[in-house]
């Protein structure tokens, strides 16, 4: 799933070319891609059409945009193999083009979503700790780049943990925006593996963690992201390069760019991960 480097880089996208635009028309094709919203297909549409587009937001690997009507957000899942794009008017439709939106000089904003997990919801704005969010999204923690992240608290809260680090990086309501590929990054990073149990670890190794995960999510981001395929794009069907410069995700035997020891993968909560068994030793068994 894209996570917070890929889904910002689509909220300035959209930042950048559909906000400030009003919305004359939606057009649903698929209703797997508004599932999320229970009145269905036909009431999304016509409480969209007329909205001029406010903003467009993010907090962790959650994104939505805001209108000229008070209180209303649109969350846009991104599931496996969601893409937001805006388009001219003459571009052909995406064979996965479930949702259309055409905005009033003409563009289209699609959602083309070919694995069909993502989709669009309206959801009612509430304030949560001084910061207005959707309502489906009121649970979802704080992420690294947001201005208001407390770094010492997210220490304090990782630190009450008595589970697997990595488990708790991938826990949204403890620390957003951090999936599987950049856990394992910022793990090798810190010289951590992902099963060490969090309330063991000290103060200043939380924290140089927290800073290598700040670093890896901005890094990626300066190159649009990490793309292993064409589903993941930016708004303009682009994709993004951090896939080369990763270190640890997806490197199985090649060799460890600090002590050249062999990459190994491992399984863990159902994924792959990924890690040096030199400079990240696993945690003796008690």
């Amino acid at each position: 799933m894209p996570e917070l480097p890929e889904v910002e880089v689509v909220r300035r996208g959209l930042a950048e070319h559909a906000v400030g635009r009003a919305i004359d028309t939606v057009t649903v094709t698929h209703p797997r891609a508004v599932r999320r919203h229970v009145a269905g297909g036909a009431d999304l549409a016509a409480r969209l059409t007329g909205l001029r587009i406010d903003s467009a937001r993010r907090r962790g690997k959650y994104l939505w945009l805001t209108f000229d009507e008070p209180d209303t957000a649109l969350v846009v899942h991104l599931g496996m193999s969601g893409q937001m794009l805006v388009q001219p008017a003459h571009a052909p439709v995406e064979k996965h083009a479930h949702i259309r939106a055409v905005l009033e000089d003409g563009a289209e904003l699609r959602f083309v979503d070919q694995r069909t997990f993502g989709g669009w919801a309206l959801a009612d704005l509430v304030e949560v700790n001084g910061t207005v969010v959707p309502d489906s999204v009121a649970h979802i923690a704080r992420d690294p780049l947001d201005p208001l992240f407390d770094r010492e608290a997210v220490v304090a809260a990782i630190r009450a943990k008595h589970t697997e680090i990595k488990r708790v990086l991938l826990d949204q309501t403890v620390i957003s925006g951090i999936g599987n590929i950049y856990a394992d990054e910022a793990l090798w990073r810190a010289g951590l593996h992902g099963t060490r149990v969090a309330a063991d670890l000290t103060r200043p190794v939380v924290r140089t963690l927290l800073d290598g995960v700040t670093a890896v999510m901005t890094e990626a981001l300066a190159v649009g992201g990490t793309s292993f395929d064409a589903l993941y794009v930016n708004v303009n069907g682009e994709s993004g390069y951090f896939s080369r410069s990763l270190a640890a995700y997806g490197r199985a035997d090649q060799p460890c760019d600090r002590c050249a020891t062999l990459l190994v993968r491992e399984q863990f909560m159902n994924r792959s991960s990924f890690s040096c068994p030199q400079c990240q030793r696993k945690p003796r068994r008690r």
